[in-house]
Formats: C-alpha cells, sequence, structure tokens
C-alpha cells in the first residue's frame, strides 16, 4: 500500500526552535530550527518511508477565520525573530531537497493537510499527518495516522494516533474532538468557547450527548447547571467556536501525485545550503548519497604528477609567468613523512607525488627558492608545514633557521590563509578550505575530497587505490587557498584588521614557531614523585572519606556521592536535581565550612585532577631529548589570546601549592636561568587608557596600589585607613567590572548581601565617573555594528545582542564589554612577544623564549646574556603599547618555572 506523509511546517518548526540550542553559524544567521527540522523530517521518512511527501506551511495573511472572528488568534504573541528568519530558509532548504511546500492565501497549513489527507485516503494511501498541535487529531481516521513528536531529554517520543486511539484517549471519536473544543475553547488561537466549561466537563457532555448541537438540545438536561445555563446562553458563541474550530477539508488544493511522488532529498543544491549554515552534522547524509557528490569543475585541472621533468616544468611555468602566487598543500602520513605535496597557480594545479627522483627535500627546496624569489606561497596551516619540513632539512640548516628563527630561512614570502580567515570571523570552532571555499568562491567540495575525508590519513596515502582521492583532495585544498587569499585579504582591509595580520599575527606564526621548536624541559624523575606523593594523599583521603561515610563508595560517582552526603549523613543544603544531588564544585564549597568529609571530597577531586591531568599527561608528551612541546594555537579563542594543547601549560592550577608543584619540574638547560616577566593588571591598565577615566588614569601614574586606590573610593575612606576587606571587596569590583559582574555575582564572590554588592558596583561608577558611559558604549556599538572591536581594531561579533533572550542578550552585553579589553590585552602580548623574539635573534642571543601563559612570558637566558635580556625584556613589554599608562612588568629569575614566577 503507497503511503503519503504530511508535515505541518510551521508546528515543527517552532518544536525543534524550542527543543534545541540556539545555534547559528559564522554568518550569525540562526540554524538550530532548521537543523531540528531536518532531523525530524529525515526520521519520518526513515520511519515511515512514504512514496509522497510534501509540507504545509502557514502564510501572513489573514485566513477565512479572521473573517468570520476579528480576534481569531488575537491572543498569540509575535513570532520570535530568531525563529522567524528561519521560515524562509526552512522553505528554501525544503524545496532544494526537491519537497512541495504548500502554501495558500486565506487558509490555515491545518485546512491543507486536512484536505489532502482526505484526498490521499479517498486514493487508497496510508496517511501520516505531523504536527505538534492536538487540534489535528479531528482528522485521524482508520487510514490517517496523526504522529505528535515530544522532546524529552532522552530523545524525541512519538505519540501515534488513529481514530480509535484518539477514542481510547479523549473518550471521544476524532469528529467529536471538535464540539468539546467548541465548548471549551482553545486560548492559544483565542477561540472563545462557553464560559464556565472546561475540558473535563466539555469531554463528558461529548461523550454523552455526541455533538453541541444535541447538548443544545437537552440543554435543560446538562450537568452541572452553570453548563445548562451558560450553553443557553452562549449558544451563538459555541457555533462560532465549532466553526472557528473545525478544519476545513475542501480547501482549494489538489494532490499532485507527480510532484509529491519522495525522490532523492540529498540534492547538490541542499548540499550547499547545509554548508551555507554549517549544519556540519548533517553533511554524511548527503555525501552517503551518489547524487550529492559534487564534482566541481576545478577538479578537472588537478593532475598527479610522478615525473620530475613534469615538476621541473611546472615551476619553470611558475618563473616564466610572473605569477605571484601559488598555492601549497603539503601530505603528510601519521608518522609526519611528507608523501607529497598539491600546487596550484590557478588553472594548474597538481599533486607532486614524492618517490624516485621526486624527493620531499628536493620538492620542499623547490619551494623555497621560489618563495626567496618572491613568489608568495599560501598555505592553510603554515605552522605545521614548516614543522614538517623542518624534520627534513639538513643539519646545517637546521642549524640556520634555529639562529634565525625560521622566517627568512625556509618560506619567506609564505601566508597563512586560515589566521586570515580567523580574523574574519573568531568565533568559528575550525577554518578549513571546504569552509572557505564555500564562503569566498562559492564552490563545494569534490566527491573524491569527501572520499578522502572519510579515510584514515595514514591509509589513503599509502593506498593506490585511494590515489585518485588523495589527489583531489589535495589539489582542492592547494587550489582553494591559492583563489582565496586575495579575496580574504580584500574583506581583511574592508574590516580595518590587515594590519593586524600583517604586523600581528603573521609574524606570531613564526614566533609560536620557534618556541614550539624549542620546547622546555622538565625534569621526568620529579615529577614521578610529586605523582607518588600524590598518590599517597589520595590514598589518604579516599580512607577519611570511606571513615567518615561509614562504608565505601564511588567517590567519583555524582549520583553515589550525592546520597551519601544528603540522605545518609542527612548534610543540609542539598540541591535536587532530576538525576539526583548536584554535588558541582561551587555545591560543595557553599556547604564545606562546617563538613570535614566535604572538604576532604573537594581536596580529593583537585588532585585527583592533578594527577590525571598534569602527572599522568605531562609523563606521557615528554619527548627524547627531555623537553615538552606544547602546541600554540593561534585560531582557536574569540578574544584572541594564544591557547595550548597537548599538554596545555596555561592552566596548570599555580594558586594551589600543590599546583605549584608542577612548575617546579620545568627547568632550564645548563648554563641557564629562566626569566619569567608578567604583565601587572594589564587589563585594568587597558580599561584606564581605553576609557579615559581621570581617577583610575591618576591613581596608576601616582604607582598607588590600584585595589587600595579604588576601594578608597569606593567606600570613602582615607587610603592609609583601608582594611584588608575593602580592598579584596575593591579588587573583586575591579576585576569584575569589565566582566559585567551582577550584584548577585559579586555577593557571591566577596560574601556580602545582594544590596551590599549593588551599592559597592554603584559607588565604584560614582569613583570612576567615564567607566559607566564607557561600558554602556560599548555595548550600545556592539549592538549597533553587531560586534565588539579592540583598540588595533581586532572585531569579534556578538550576535547574541540581537536575541530575544534576555539571558542571551545579557551573556552578548558582557562579550561586548570584556571583548576590547581581553582583546587588546591580547593583542599587547602578542606584539611583545613577537618584539622579545625577533630581537633575541637581532641582538644574536642564544636566549630563547619558551611559553606564553596569559600575560606572562618564560624566557630561557644564559648567565652570561641575563643582564642584556632583562633589560630586553623589560624594554620590548613594556613598549609593546603606548598607553595613557604605564605598562609594567613582575619579572623574577629561578632555576625552576615556579622559582622564577
Amino acid at each position: 500500500m503507497s503511503k503519503l506523509l504530511l508535515m505541518d511546517g510551521h508546528s515543527i518548526l517552532n518544536r525543534a526552535f524550542y527543543g534545541l540550542p540556539d545555534l547559528t553559524n559564522s554568518a550569525g544567521e540562526h540554524t538550530g530550527a532548521i537543523f531540528g527540522f531536518i532531523n525530524m523530517m529525515l526520521k519520518f521518512i526513515d520511519d515511515e518511508q512514504p512514496d509522497y511527501f510534501a509540507v504545509a506551511f502557514d502564510v501572513h495573511a489573514p485566513t477565512f477565520r479572521h473573517k468570520m472572528y476579528e480576534a481569531y488568534k488575537g491572543t498569540r504573541k509575535p513570532m520570535l525573530p530568531e525563529l522567524k528568519e528561519q521560515v524562509p530558509r526552512m522553505q528554501e532548504m525544503l524545496k532544494a531537497m526537491g519537497v512541495p511546500v504548500i502554501t495558500m492565501e486565506g487558509w490555515e497549513a491545518d485546512d491543507i493537510l486536512g484536505t489532502l489527507s482526505r484526498i490521499g485516503e479517498e486514493k487508497g494511501l496510508d496517511v501520516t499527518i505531523v504536527s505538534g498541535d492536538r487540534d489535528l487529531l479531528q482528522l485521524a481516521t482508520k487510514k490517517v495516522k496523526i504522529s505528535i513528536p515530544k522532546t524529552k531529554k532522552t530523545g524525541t517520543e512519538i505519540e501515534q494516533y488513529f481514530a480509535e486511539d484518539v477514542q481510547a484517549l479523549y473518550g471521544v471519536t476524532p469528529k467529536q474532538f471538535i464540539d468539546v473544543k467548541a465548548l471549551m475553547g482553545d486560548a492559544s488561537d483565542n477561540i472563545p468557547g462557553v464560559e464556565g466549561i472546561g475540558e473535563k466537563t466539555a469531554s463528558a457532555l461529548i461523550a454523552k450527548y455526541g455533538s453541541i448541537e444535541e447538548c443544545h438540545a437537552h440543554v435543560d438536561e446538562l450537568k452541572p447547571p452553570r453548563a445548562s445555563k451558560n450553553l443557553a446562553a452562549q449558544w451563538d458563541i459555541a457555533v462560532l467556536s465549532k466553526e472557528l474550530a473545525t478544519i476545513n477539508l475542501n480547501a482549494p488544493v489538489e494532490l499532485d501525485e507527480e510532484s509529491t511522488k519522495l525522490t532523492n532529498l540529498f540534492t547538490e543544491e541542499a548540499y550547499l545550503l547545509c554548508k551555507q549554515y554549517e549544519l556540519k552534522k548533517l553533511l554524511p547524509r548527503f555525501e552517503a548519497k551518489e547524487t550529492a557528490k559534487v564534482q566541481d569543475t576545478t577538479s578537472e585541472t588537478f593532475k598527479r604528477i610522478y615525473e620530475l621533468t613534469d615538476v621541473e616544468d611546472f615551476f619553470a611555468e611558475i618563473a616564466k609567468s610572473g605569477n605571484s602566487f601559488v598555492g601549497v598543500n603539503i601530505m603528510a602520513g601519521e608518522d609526519r613523512v611528507i608523501k607529497g605535496a598539491a600546487l596550484s597557480a590557478g588553472e594548474s594545479t597538481i599533486y607532486v607525488d614524492c618517490q624516485g627522483f621526486i624527493t620531499a627535500e628536493y620538492l620542499v627546496h623547490k619551494l623555497m627558492e621560489i618563495s626567496k624569489a618572491g613568489v608568495k606561497l599560501c598555505f592553510w596551516d603554515l605552522k605545521n608545514a614548516m614543522h614538517l619540513i623542518f624534520d627534513i632539512l639538513s643539519a646545517e640548516e637546521k642549524a640556520l633557521v634555529l639562529e634565525k628563527g625560521g622566517k627568512t630561512e625556509i618560506f619567506p614570502t609564505a601566508v597563512d590563509v586560515a589566521v586570515a580567515a580567523y580574523l574574519l570571523n573568531p568565533t568559528k570552532n575550525e577554518y578549513t578550505a571546504d569552509d572557505v571555499a564555500n564562503e569566498m568562491l562559492g564552490i563545494l567540495i569534490p566527491a573524491q575530497a569527501d572520499l578522502f575525508g572519510k579515510t584514515k590519513l595514514s591509509v589513503a596515502l599509502s593506498d593506490d587505490s585511494f590515489s585518485d582521492a588523495v589527489t583531489t583532495y589535495a589539489c582542492y585544498n592547494a587550489y582553494v587557498a591559492y583563489a582565496s587569499f586575495e579575496k580574504v585579504i580584500d574583506e581583511i582591509k574592508k574590516e580595518g584588521m590587515l594590519d593586524i595580520y600583517e604586523k600581528i599575527e603573521m609574524p606570531l606564526v613564526y614566533t609560536l614557531f620557534d618556541m614550539e621548536l624549542q620546547g622546555v624541559a622538565m625534569d621526568a624523575g620529579a615529577l614521578a614523585e610529586f605523582g607518588e606523593k600524590l598518590s599517597v594523599r589520595i590514598c589518604e583521603l579516599e580512607q577519611s572519606i570511606y571513615t567518615q561515610a561509614g562504608e565505601e563508595f564511588n567517590i567519583n560517582s555524582p549520583k553515589q556521592l550525592g546520597v551519601i552526603l544528603f540522605e545518609k549523613l542527612g548534610i543540609q543544603g542539598g540541591k535536587k536535581t532530576k538525576t539526583g544531588y548536584s554535588t558541582a564544585a561551587d555545591v560543595l564549597e557553599e556547604l564545606s565550612a562546617t563538613n570535614p568529609i566535604i572538604c576532604d571530597i573537594l581536596e580529593y577531586r583537585q588532585l585527583a585532577k592533578l594527577k590525571s591531568t598534569y602527572v599522568e599527561g605531562l609523563a606521557g608528551c615528554l619527548d627524547e631529548d627531555g623537553r615538552i612541546r606544547s602546541t600554540f594555537m593561534q585560531t582557536v579563542t574569540a578574544t584572541g589570546r594564544i591557547s595550548s594543547t597537548e599538554p596545555n601549560l596555561q592552566n596548570i592550577p599555580i594558586r594551589m601549592e600543590l599546583g605549584r608543584e608542577i612548575r617546579k619540574v620545568f627547568h632550564p638547560k645548563e648554563d641557564c636561568v629562566f626569566l619569567d616577566a608578567d604583565y601587572s593588571q594589564i587589563e585594568l591598565r587597558v580599561l584606564a587608557h581605553m576609557s579615559g577615566d581621570d581617577n583610575l588614569i591618576n591613581a596608576f601614574k601616582a604607582g598607588q596600589d590600584i585595589h587600595r586606590s579604588t576601594a578608597s573610593l569606593v567606600f570613602n575612606t582615607p587610603f592609609d585607613e583601608v582594611t584588608d576587606l575593602q580592598r579584596r571587596s575593591a579588587k573583586a569590583v575591579n576585576f569584575g567590572i569589565v566582566y559585567g559582574i551582577s550584584a548577585f555575582g559579586l555577593a557571591k564572590d566577596i560574601g556580602v548581601g545582594r544590596k551590599e554588592a549593588q551599592e559597592y558596583i554603584d559607588s565604584y561608577f560614582v569613583a570612576y565617573p567615564k567607566m559607566h558611559e564607557f561600558l554602556e558604549g560599548l555595548k550600545a556599538s556592539a549592538k549597533e555594528t553587531g560586534y565588539a572591536t579592540t583598540m588595533y581594531g581586532r572585531r569579534r561579533p556578538v550576535p547574541e545582542l540581537a536575541s530575544s533572550n534576555f539571558m542571551t542578550r545579557q551573556f552578548g552585553e558582557r562579550i561586548a564589554m570584556n571583548s576590547p579589553i581581553q582583546g587588546t590585552a591580547a593583542d599587547i602580548i602578542k606584539i611583545a612577544m613577537v618584539n622579545v623574539h625577533d630581537r633575541l635573534l637581532k641582538e644574536g642571543l642564544k636566549s630563547k623564549l619558551l611559553l606564553q601563559v596569559h600575560d606572562e612570558l618564560l624566557v630561557e637566558t644564559y648567565e652570561s646574556e641575563r643582564p642584556q635580556v632583562e633589560k630586553l625584556i623589560a624594554e620590548e613589554m613594556e613598549n609593546a603599547a603606548q598607553l595613557s599608562v604605564n605598562l609594567e612588568i613582575d619579572m623574577n629569575a629561578g632555576k625552576t618555572w615556579d622559582e622564577a614566577h
């Protein structure tokens, strides 16, 4: 039996919108409802296996019901802008997938669905209608099924109703369901109903009498008496309500079996829209279908080269044509050995297979040669490519790179397209050729590249059966780097960020490359000894916790821990959730003062994390030469700060004594000392400069303790009489104010009431009168432009400010206030890094910049060079930016990282 599947467009889109997080793509377009709708649609198609399929949407225009009753649906709130903007996009997506989108002015989607279901049933089809609206239950028959999805934490559950199911649940037939609605009314549609008759009474009356007409015929018999009285008095309203509630099965619409026949949904056009909306979790559904494997015309020019003469011809042609750009994509397996490289000069894009006479060394030196001749090499990840290249250089060349920092010795003209793309939108998770090709060039990844993307890298590069996929993938990336670079740079120029790219971000690539080459020495024995020390203390804490609990249990299980603390031990103040008691750190910390077991649990957690994350984690990252090499990420944080990974050396918890023990295992090499330089209160100094607040500027210029100065102004207390408690409170306000701290948050931080915390904040703005105006200006500017800007022009999109959700807007306001300050501080530390690194090289010093952690630089300094390096660090860090207040640093030396901090 053939089957027809119908969907209620607005209803399902609405359900998807409220059932999922508010997703946006990199352009700030809301996409969560689209994603949810498509997922739900595909689920129903998979489950129902229909032959025919269509989606009906309402039209924003009066219907015949509005002409009958002007107030129809008059109480409904306007659709949220975040949802409203997704309606036309959803319809565009459906049309791209070949799904009929049926709308009709003057008629509701319910009428369209009802009419199509009637026609389908008359043609002998099984019909399923998907909607979140229970009004459609009146359409259920033996052949028409109503499916209502319900979103729960465990997933989406489906309620399914044929006619008999409706009667079993509600005690009335689907047609009688209309009469129930006529009596009880419907607040969501503003159908009035009969006053004083609710759902229970309405259902009982219709179950007994069968219709409102029969109820009216027996009006004197109706129970309760108010139902009798009100129906008699409001009979015209009951009749109107029934007309309004009745879905019209004779709308002027036909069931076109040809256009509604379900064919392949995974079209190239729909694939492109999924890419545009960045619905990446849906892409595998498309990529699994032959018709969706988009073959871009550029791939016709992709060639695999094995002969040395062909490679020579390619480089000769570049020299002859005077081509100023070449896209480069170096391919290496998981063993980090170069297997080949794709090169693109636009019309000619080749993949050079490194075998025979064409060695990786030969290919790399040809690239170095054209780079030194002035040809700009465009990479996706220049830093990673430089590491691959460094590994195959001769000993003499490696020594030169280490001596000179790599920039001029490898590729003096190289550029990084991913870093440029990151500047245009720093909120994305990744910056791939695929995304830039779609956004800048309007092309899709070729099918062979898709095949490569689903294959393990080491397999693809070593298995000849994947040679076409490797060629297409590599060449595609090289071509996109070549073709998109100038377009990306043009956009950067338009947004006023060319200086950031050329003077901060690109020089930083080489600085980070050199830092990664150096690494930092670690004492594996000392680390292991510290690990044993932690293990002993962890065991002690375990036994103490078990003794206090009166039994052994899994301390790492929140459920078991909650039962022990709040049920067995009866500790007051526990917060019950749907899955048990919350044992989050903030909850336990509030209860720790009078509960020794909780103190032990908090310490146990801290030490267990130290052991697993740092002791065991660092031990696994130690290279053969006894040094650890973190990877510094330049395109991860939205504010522009650098992050590190594998291992993350920026998150070592140095505020706790045992956390500082981790830093003690890092040491300089022989004849060296660590110099650690840390900016002093850089964000507050940036805030003083950008706000132009005279009181804050003067306090810094006077060299005062800025927190004591703030306390003096806020608490109206002479500077010398400020108490430690007042200073701590002022410090919390100083650092919290640019993060948009609320009275609630401040009260929690410093242990006072919310009213008192609000008074502190109000007094702060009185003390620094320009501050409030400045911060409000940041919010207003970001709301108007859609982005926040640092002192150097770095932009961070803030789409949250346009949200109709209050909490989301508040989060956007905090971003708008914080990003310019934190982002400017990040820019300054980057400038300082590059300048310290380059000056060490320029002055021929052997000392090396090793690490950057937030506002801190760590330099491995030869004792013989120490005075010169100390002077150099101070000059470059303190002069990295010219502010209205001085940039100051704290610099210390030591034989371990901890000692130097």
